[in-house]
């Protein structure tokens, strides 16, 4: 186990989200987010009745399906499970999300289209690891591909500055990136 030994405690809540990335013959790439919450009692809906243990309270999809660059050309979304429902109501409004790219201020882009009353915040909250799933998904086949040259890029890369391991003035920039590294000379 990865933590150290819990305290003793009572499992009462799971949230299970899958991403998948997939590679279409047409050339683009699908990338799908799938969202499940289960208790481990039984509860009372108004609008279900009474939900057995195991039972999803939400279980949400999306499949986003994008270009090289990361711009959605097409959005799908779809409700299985949720508290009422009227929440499939706002499924048709993640349409809104066709046309904008992910990248810097994907984030706030998508709220600005399918947030608060516009959308399902379930299904919104899965747009955060399906866009990082497109990235895992994407770019190592790009790289993979492309054919590599010698000449040093003066454009730095995506990856720099976006987290401690790829800090620019990091051991790792200096090793991979040597023309963008910031540290000192050792």
């Amino acid at each position: 186990m990865p933590l150290s030994a819990p305290q003793p405690r009572e499992h009462i809540h799971t949230r299970e989200i899958t991403c998948t990335g997939y590679r279409r013959a047409d050339g683009l790439w699908d990338i799908e987010g799938h969202l499940i919450d289960t208790k481990t009692y039984a509860f009372h809906n108004d609008e279900r009745g009474d939900v057995p243990p195991g039972v999803p309270v939400h279980e949400m999809w999306i499949r986003i399906t994008v270009t090289d660059r990361l711009e959605i050309m097409e959005v799908e979304a779809a409700t299985d499970y949720s508290p009422f429902a009227l929440c499939r109501a706002v499924t048709p409004n993640i349409q809104r999300l066709v046309g904008l790219r992910i990248g810097p201020g994907w984030r706030d882009r998508a709220l600005a289209k399918v947030g608060g009353v516009e959308g399902c915040t379930h299904i919104v909250e899965l747009l955060a690891p399906v866009a990082t799933t497109a990235f895992q998904t994407i770019f190592p086949i790009k790289n993979r591909e492309q054919p590599k040259t010698s000449a040093p890029s003066d454009t730095p890369p995506r990856l720099l500055n976006t987290c401690h391991a790829f800090r620019s003035d990091g051991a790792k920039v200096k090793e991979i990136w040597p023309n963008f590294y910031e540290g000192p000379e050792t």
